[in-house]
């Protein structure tokens, strides 16, 4: 059976520390959300940061704004808060409503002060190895596997998916971490022939029962990223997790493995930024 790569306890963790550190600065980090429209799904996203945010000493601004708010007023409100001494990080909600270009608003927010660190500047910084905040998903599963001492160097690692806010860094920090690293996504002819050879194995794919048991090798450390909704109620990854974790030495559950790192990292990385800012201006 599976060790659980328990995601929430170390969450728990992290926000313990990251507190303690922001108590040490001269004034309270500070994040801003925008949320455009009504998903429930990203209303609930919106509150757990602002309750991560209380419990880690913060300054949480948030802006709820109407979904038929145009992408001129939402660059307007960015430019404001880039200019905020008291904003440190800046976060859009995402998906926007379909009249909004996603890649116009995560380009606009300053590169210092971009939380999820999408920006071209610092996606530019974490390829070439320069220091930047990371995507918070992809640095989750980082901190995760370091904190169960499980090292990538040298090992083979397949990541499904290839979006740009988790299958594309999660490849690159895995890269930088000296692992061998596979991409599969859509147009990969066989994906159980690359899944089975990984020491490594992150899925980020969104489609539920995807990886089974047979396409993974013994012993493997299986990372589940996705969140889907079951036919019966509830939430599941992408991981057959019943049939899998008889085989994997390691595995996250969903929900409680990488959800709550990427809520815990982001709050590392407007600490980060935070440092940044009042370093510059003592």
């Amino acid at each position: 059976m599976a060790i659980i790569l328990d995601g929430k306890a170390l969450a728990k963790k992290l926000r313990a520390q990251v507190a303690r550190e922001a108590a040490q600065l001269p004034r309270k980090p500070g994040l801003a959300v925008i949320l455009v429209g009504d998903d429930p799904a990203s209303r609930l996203y919106v509150s757990n940061k602002e309750k991560d945010c209380a419990q880690c000493g913060f300054l949480s601004f948030e802006h709820k704004l109407p979904a038929e708010t145009s992408q001129e007023d939402l660059l307007a409100l960015i430019g404001r808060l880039n200019e905020d001494p008291a904003v440190d990080g800046i976060l859009v909600q995402l998906p926007v409503p379909r009249h909004i270009s996603e890649k116009a608003l995560l380009s606009a927010i300053r590169p210092d002060k971009d939380a999820d660190a999408f920006h071209p500047e610092n996606v530019g910084k974490m390829l070439t190895g320069q220091p930047s905040v990371w995507p918070c998903t992809p640095y989750g599963v980082m901190e995760l596997l370091s904190e169960y001492g499980i090292d990538p160097a040298g090992k083979r690692c397949v990541v499904a998916g290839r979006s740009n806010i988790v299958g594309k860094p999660m490849a690159m920090l895995l890269l930088r971490a000296d692992g061998t690293v596979t991409m599969c996504h859509s147009k990969t002819p066989d994906l159980k022939a690359e899944t089975a050879k990984a020491d490594i194995l992150v899925s980020a794919v969104g489609r539920r029962g995807l990886i089974t048991a047979d396409m993974v090798k013994e012993g493997a450390v299986v990372i589940d990223v996705a969140m889907n909704t079951r036919p019966e109620g509830g939430f599941c990854g992408d991981v057959d997790f019943d049939a899998v974790s008889q085989k994997a030495a390691y595995i996250t559950p969903v929900p409680g493995g990488v959800g709550p790192m990427t809520r815990a990292v982001l709050m590392q990385n407007v600490l980060s930024l935070a440092k940044e800012h009042q370093k510059s201006v003592r």
